[in-house]
C-alpha cells in the first residue's frame, strides 16, 4: 500500500473514531466517577478507583506492548482486539446493573453485587482504551508523515473534543432528571468501544520491530540511555501528578454536598465537560500548529503554567463565574496537552522505537494516574481543596523550572530529531 495511501485510510478511519473517543472521554473525565458519587456514594477508594481506570491501562501498557511486540501482530488490529475486550465489560455491566435496578423491589435484588460490578466493569472499560495508546503512537509515526502529523492528529481530536461536549450536554442533563437510567449510558460506552474496535481493524499497520527482549518493563532502559528522555519524563511526573491530583476533585468538588455547591448533574457536566472541550475544540487546531513548528520543551513550559493558572482558578472560586474562567483556561491548556502528550516521543525516538517510548511515557502516567486520586481523595478529607489546589500548583512551577535547561534540546529535535542518532549509538 502506497505511503499516501496508507495515510489516507488510517486519517479517515481515525476521523471515525474520533467520535467515539470524545463519549469515552466522558466517561473517565466526569459521568463514572458521578455515578460512584451521586447514586452509590461510593466511598474515598472506590471513587479513587473509578477515577484510576484508565491509568491502570495506562500502567499496563508496556505489557500490552511487549504481548503485541512478541506476537508478531500488526498495531492496530491488536489495539481492536484489547477494545473489544472493553466493549464487553460495559455491555455486561449496563445488562447487569439495569436488571437489578429494573426488578430493585425483588426480595433478592439488594443482594446482589452493585458498585463491585460497576467499579470493576468501569475500570476494565477505561483501562482498555488507555493501554492501547502506545499502539497509536506507533501507528501514527507509521502512517502520518512527520510534517503534518500534529495537524492531522489535532484534526481528529477536534472530532473527539466536539463529540465529548456534545455528548456531555445531552448525557448530563438527561441524568439530571434519571439518574437511575445510568445503565443506558454504560450502554453507550459499550456501543463506543465497539465501534471504536472496528475502526482500529481497518487501519493499515506493521508490526512492531522485535528486539529480541522478552520482559515488558524491558523499555524502561531507555530512561537510563537516554539524558533527555528521562529528564522530560520527571518533570512531566511532577507536573502529572499535580494535573491527576486535581481531576478527580473537579467533580467530587461540585457533586459531594460537603462543598455546599448543590450543583446538578447537567450543571457539573456543563463545567467539567462542556467548557472545557469548547476552549479545546477552539484552540486544538493552533496548538497542532505550534507542535509541528514550535520548540517543544518551550511549548511544555507554556501548557505547564497554563494548568497551574487553569487549577487556582477552578478551585480558589465558589463563585460560578470564577469556575468558568478556570475550565476554560483548563480546556485551553488541555488541548495543547492533548498533542503534546499523545505525539512528543516521535519527535526523539528512533521510529522502529516509538512504541517502545510511549510505552515508558503510559507506564510512568499510569503510576501517577493510578497514585493520585488515591492521594487525592485521601489528602481532601485532611485538608481543605484550596490547599491541594496551591501544593498542586507547585509542583507544576518545579516541573516548569527543571525543563527550562532542555529548551536547547528541543531547538535539535525541531531540526530532525539529531536525538535519535545519540540514542542509537
Amino acid at each position: 500500500m502506497a505511503e499516501t495511501r496508507r495515510t489516507a485510510v488510517t486519517y479517515r478511519y481515525e476521523l471515525m473514531r474520533a467520535g467515539t473517543a470524545g463519549i469515552l472521554e466522558t466517561a473517565g473525565s466526569t459521568f463514572l466517577l458521578v455515578i460512584a458519587v451521586k447514586w452509590f456514594s461510593a466511598g474515598a477508594t472506590a471513587k479513587a478507583l473509578v477515577a484510576g481506570g484508565g491509568s491502570l491501562g495506562l500502567l499496563l501498557s508496556p505489557v500490552v506492548v511487549s504481548t503485541v511486540t512478541a506476537a508478531g501482530w500488526p498495531t492496530s488490529r491488536a489495539a481492536a482486539r484489547v477494545l473489544a475486550v472493553g466493549a464487553a465489560s460495559f455491555l455486561l455491566a449496563a445488562a447487569w446493573l439495569g436488571l437489578l435496578i429494573l426488578f430493585d423491589h425483588h426480595p433478592n435484588a439488594a443482594a446482589l453485587p452493585q458498585l463491585p460490578i460497576f467499579i470493576v466493569c468501569g475500570v476494565v472499560g477505561m483501562a482498555s482504551s488507555a493501554a492501547i495508546i502506545p499502539l497509536l503512537t506507533q501507528m501514527y509515526q507509521e502512517n502520518y508523515p512527520q510534517p503534518e502529523r500534529g495537524r492531522r492528529f489535532s484534526r481528529t481530536v477536534m472530532v473527539r473534543i466536539a463529540a465529548a461536549a456534545l455528548f456531555s450536554q445531552i448525557a448530563g442533563n438527561a441524568l439530571s432528571e434519571h439518574i437511575h437510567y445510568f445503565p443506558v449510558l454504560l450502554l453507550v460506552f459499550g456501543g463506543a468501544l465497539g465501534f471504536a474496535s472496528f475502526c482500529l481493524a481497518h487501519c493499515p499497520t506493521r508490526p512492531i520491530e522485535s528486539d529480541g527482549g522478552a520482559h515488558p518493563l524491558r523499555a524502561l532502559r531507555f530512561i537510563r540511555q537516554d539524558a533527555v528522555f528521562r529528564q522530560t519524563l520527571l518533570c512531566w511526573m511532577l507536573m502529572g501528578f499535580a494535573n491527576l491530583t486535581m481531576l478527580p476533585l473537579r467533580v467530587e468538588y461540585l457533586a459531594n454536598p460537603k462543598y455546599e455547591l448543590g450543583l446538578s448533574v447537567g450543571r457539573i457536566a456543563f463545567l467539567t465537560g462542556v467548557i472545557p472541550n469548547l476552549a479545546r475544540l477552539v484552540l486544538s487546531p493552533i496548538w497542532g500548529y505550534l507542535f509541528d513548528h514550535m520548540n517543544f520543551f518551550a511549548l511544555r513550559i507554556t501548557l505547564n503554567v497554563g494548568f497551574a493558572v487553569g487549577i487556582l482558578a477552578f478551585f480558589m472560586s465558589d463563585s460560578l463565574t470564577g469556575m468558568v474562567c478556570g475550565a476554560i483556561v483548563y480546556g485551553i491548556s488541555n488541548a495543547g496537552g492533548d498533542v503534546a502528550w499523545s505525539l512528543w516521543v516521535t519527535k526523539f525516538a528512533p521510529p522502529g522505537r516509538v512504541a517502545d517510548y510511549m510505552s515508558v511515557h503510559t507506564f510512568l502516567t499510569g503510576v501517577r494516574g493510578v497514585m493520585a486520586p488515591l492521594f487525592a481523595f485521601y489528602v481532601v478529607n485532611q485538608i481543605s481543596v484550596a490547599t491541594v489546589a496551591w501544593l498542586s500548583a507547585g509542583l507544576i512551577l518545579a516541573a516548569t523550572v527543571l525543563l527550562v535547561p532542555e529548551i536547547k534540546n528541543g531547538r535539535r529535535a525541531q531540526k530532525g530529531s539529531a536525538l535519535v542518532e545519540e540514542v542509537s549509538d
